[in-house]
């Protein structure tokens, strides 16, 4: 196997982490191999671009047999996590923040939610799905405290221009942004913007579409 290359593209990064959810899911029916077609087929992609995404983090296989999942699964998570946990905060504890809360904390991951922010005097100092949730106004001691990395925006979109420079001056290094309002960060902290309302009309808009071509 070659060593890994100084950058791979955001892309493969997405593939990876669910080519690891699919090899997961498979070694828990106890399939032990699994061919580069059939998890491109599961993907709905090519084998081609399957086995490229592999060879660009250095991955190979007896082709013969077809991958090994659990030899596949330790050498993504050596790729995918960091040697120790992260440490990941929300900040918005409405219904939106509290879901995620629920569902991440329960995937077993090297990423792990410890604490939530919100203003909220009903949520504030209660424990949300056995999370701690804090004032904003203690934002940035939390985060030392805790030796929080990442954070997670899922407040109301109209508050999420001003978390930016909490954000900034508590010394994050990544941003999930889930409200409609793109958040910009210098340089140094990674931020993704993820719409979910822009999301749902281009999935609407590709539905259109097909649904237009398939009456004429």
């Amino acid at each position: 196997m070659a060593t890994l290359p100084n950058s791979i593209p955001e892309k493969t990064i997405e593939r990876l982490s669910e080519y690891r959810r699919t090899l997961l899911a498979s070694h828990k029916q106890g399939i032990t191999h699994i061919f580069s077609h059939v998890l491109a087929g599961i993907h709905g992609i090519t084998a081609v671009q399957v086995r490229r995404d592999l060879m660009l983090i250095g991955f190979s296989s007896d082709t013969k047999k077809g991958y090994d999942v659990q030899v596949l699964i330790d050498y993504i998570s050596r790729i995918l996590d960091s040697p120790s946990s992260m440490n990941i905060a929300v900040i918005g504890m409405g219904h939106l923040g509290q879901a995620i809360t629920k569902y991440f904390n329960g995937k077993g991951l090297k990423l792990k939610i410890t604490a939530a922010f919100d203003v909220d005097p009903e949520k504030v100092g209660k424990q949300i799905d056995g999370i701690p949730c804090y004032h904003m106004d203690n934002f940035e001691q939390i985060v030392e405290d805790k030796e929080i990395s990442i954070v997670i925006v899922s407040s109301p979109t109209k508050v999420a221009p001003t978390l930016v420079l909490p954000i900034i001056n508590a010394g994050i290094k990544g941003v999930l942004n889930f409200t409609s309002t793109p958040l910009n960060f210098p340089q140094g902290i990674i931020v993704e913007n993820y719409d979910i309302t822009t999301l749902l009309e281009k999935v609407a808009y590709f539905v259109k579409e097909s649904e237009e071509n398939s009456n004429t």
